[in-house]
């Protein structure tokens, strides 16, 4: 079933500029304009991230899907988990709370270094109360994979979503510099093209 509706959840200190995001609305513009997209500038708090959202998404049908990146591809899991939606995960951070505790302090946007957020070590603790314990239909999802991420673990990526469809890459980065490269499997997977 196409999706009527794309939720798109960018990562940490990234936003709606985020070019994977840009691309994604761009394509869609020209190919599927009448499909709904969303791709809300969440705020750091992660509690108050997934209540902008849950509140944003609520009147949205069971034709819906989310896609998210990083940071957002965990809340991306949130998501697909209490919705039931197809997700498409592109390195998806798998433990925030652990990974995120040495950013605690004054942080910069990284689309717009000008403007500063301030990460609470109370995040920290609004992660851990979002992690889902497993996912239930890794059919569900599909996991685009870099090995060359310079940020997060693709083993412990692959093993978080043991059973998904998953696109492992030899190389590329976390940013997916290569995302066009990318593109049409995940709009496949979304039944957005053939």
């Amino acid at each position: 079933m196409t999706p009527s509706h794309l939720l798109y959840l960018h990562g940490f200190r990234s936003s709606p500029k985020s070019f994977k995001a840009q691309r994604l609305q761009r394509w869609l513009a020209e190919h599927r304009p009448a499909v709904h997209w969303w791709c809300p500038q969440l705020p750091p708090s992660p509690r108050e991230a997934m209540a902008m959202v849950r509140e944003g998404i609520a009147g949205w049908p069971s034709t819906s899907a989310v896609l998210g990146s990083s940071l957002g591809g965990f809340y991306a899991t949130a998501v697909a988990e209490a919705t039931g939606w197809p997700a498409v995960l592109l390195n998806p951070a798998i433990d925030p709370a652990r990974d995120l505790a040495r950013y605690i302090g004054e942080q910069t946007a990284f689309h717009a270094p000008e403007e500063r957020f301030f990460f609470r070590a109370e995040f920290i603790d609004e992660l851990r109360a979002l992690a889902a314990p497993s996912i239930t239909h890794p059919e569900r999802y599909l996991a685009v994979i870099a090995k060359g991420d310079e940020v997060l673990d693709w083993r412990e990526m692959s093993a978080r979503y043991a059973g998904a469809p998953v696109r492992l890459l030899e190389g590329s980065d976390h940013a997916l510099s290569d995302f066009d490269d990318h593109l049409p499997h995940l709009l496949r997977f979304l039944k957005l093209c053939d």
